[in-house]
């Protein structure tokens, strides 16, 4: 539990969290392939495959040439879908397919953190159309997620501009440090998957969540925290005290210089998970 608020004269400080498996219980942008379907932009095959990737999501680990395989294979088909209907069918389902998802466990830290005088901050490879809203539902304050090139006709052209993931996310907190005031010594970090090392060993206090095999040893030798989250919850159904601050609109990834994949990319990035979970 933070028992802390930070003082007033102190450096501005922040919590950065990883999205899937840290604060929801599955992968964000596979979460709404059925209102994908429904909407017209996948068909029945690539729903299919999406529930497979799913459960290897949850269940397994990919090796990097297996993910940039896959990256690849998602940023070809969300090509040519236009933005707009993606962020509506992303907002007609939002409460109905992540609110009973998110871990109990990650938004009461977010109350703490907020509570401590601590930004909120949501470090995703999912992309921006499906990582905005879900940081707005849990009341955070700046969003770093993946974006895709956007042409003139309002569809995305298939191109990566910025991809969130890996040594980019620590990238991106170092810039919105700077461009924030935040004393990194003095932030958290969580995530579940080896592949945010660097952004956990960017902050003074890292934590591993629910963490991969890889991340777990890592965490292990370096005596980080590790968490485990196993109580998904609606957020109504939780104590009344879960409101959203009046918080200043969220910054997406554009904030600190980056923009990057659709919500179609963030799935394989995170893959590297394991099933078992021990404190």
């Amino acid at each position: 539990m933070l028992t802390f608020v930070e003082n007033c004269f102190s450096p501005r400080t922040a919590a950065f969290f990883d999205l899937d498996k840290t604060v929801i219980a599955k992968s964000s942008t596979l979460t709404f392939s059925k209102s994908f379907y429904q909407g017209g932009l996948i068909n029945r095959r690539a729903v299919l495959r999406t529930a497979y990737t799913q459960f290897v999501f949850l269940a397994g680990g990919a090796d990097h040439d297996q993910m940039e395989r896959m990256r690849e294979y998602l940023s070809a088909l969300c090509k040519g879908w236009n933005v707009q209907l993606v962020k509506d069918l992303v907002a007609e389902t939002l409460h109905d397919l992540i609110d009973p998802i998110i871990y109990d466990e990650a938004a009461t830290l977010i109350e703490e953190h907020h509570t401590a005088g601590r930004d909120v901050v949501i470090v995703s490879t999912s992309g921006a159309e499906v990582v905005e809203p879900i940081g707005e539902l849990l009341g955070a304050d700046r969003v770093v997620a993946t974006r895709m090139v956007v042409g003139e006709d309002g569809c995305f052209t298939g191109e990566i501009e910025y991809y969130a993931y890996g040594p980019t996310k620590a990238e991106a907190i170092k810039a919105l440090a700077e461009s924030e005031g935040y004393d990194l010594s003095r932030c958290y970090a969580y995530s579940d998957s080896a592949t945010d090392v660097p952004m956990l060993e960017s902050v003074g206090h890292p934590h591993a969540v629910n963490p991969d095999r890889a991340l777990r040893r890592e965490a292990t030798l370096r005596d980080w925290p590790i968490l485990v989250f196993d109580r998904p919850v609606r957020l109504k159904q939780r104590l009344p005290a879960f409101s959203m601050p009046p918080r200043p609109a969220l910054v997406a990834a554009a904030a600190v210089g980056a923009a990057a994949l659709t919500a179609g990319l963030v799935w394989y990035a995170n893959r590297r998970r394991a099933a078992a979970l021990t404190t």
